[in-house]
């Protein structure tokens, strides 16, 4: 993650060290609190979140304990919420239970490269082609996202709060 957060020329990412694909065993208390110390230390103005509609169950934990830390009390810095999918995780879960339905779509046409560099740092996670991890389908996602709204590639995310001022 360090070495991806080099690439992209952004702040390295804050680890709070729970066990991999083993966030159920750990009371949802835990992990909320440990969330809120670090909304509490860098003081986000927007969250990018998973989706809870993950197969994953790290991924729905850590978005309902991001929901949780960040809820809207007054004085938060929080003004906006995003959840986005993730290749292999989001759209292998069920539709029958809560499917992502994009709002909001990013241009990523002249950054693409540096968003395959980034993934290229994360060697134990891609997988070859026909995986959804593979650079193949990860560039087909974000030609299909782009298409989707006129661009050549684009990101997608599921709009979960926004305030804008009056």
């Amino acid at each position: 993650a360090d070495s991806a957060a080099d690439e992209l020329g952004i702040n390295r990412p804050v680890m709070l060290n729970f066990p991999d694909n083993r966030l159920d065993s750990i009371p949802l208390l835990d992990i909320i609190q440990q969330v809120e110390k670090v909304v509490d230390q860098i003081l986000p103005d927007i969250l990018y979140i998973h989706h809870n509609g993950d197969l994953n169950v790290d991924h729905r934990i850590a978005h309902e304990a991001a929901m949780t830390a960040a809820r809207p009390q007054p004085g938060t810095t929080i003004r906006a919420i995003y959840a986005f999918e993730t290749p292999s995780s989001t759209e292998w879960a069920s539709d029958s239970g809560k499917p992502f339905h994009p709002s909001r779509y990013i241009d990523i046409s002249s950054h693409f490269s540096k968003k395959l560099a980034a993934l290229a740092c994360y060697e134990e996670e891609m997988r070859p082609f026909p995986h959804a991890r593979s650079i193949e389908a990860i560039s087909a996602l974000a030609s299909l996202r782009g298409t989707s709204v006129g661009l050549e590639k684009a990101e997608a995310f599921f709009t979960i709060r926004e305030i804008h001022p009056g």
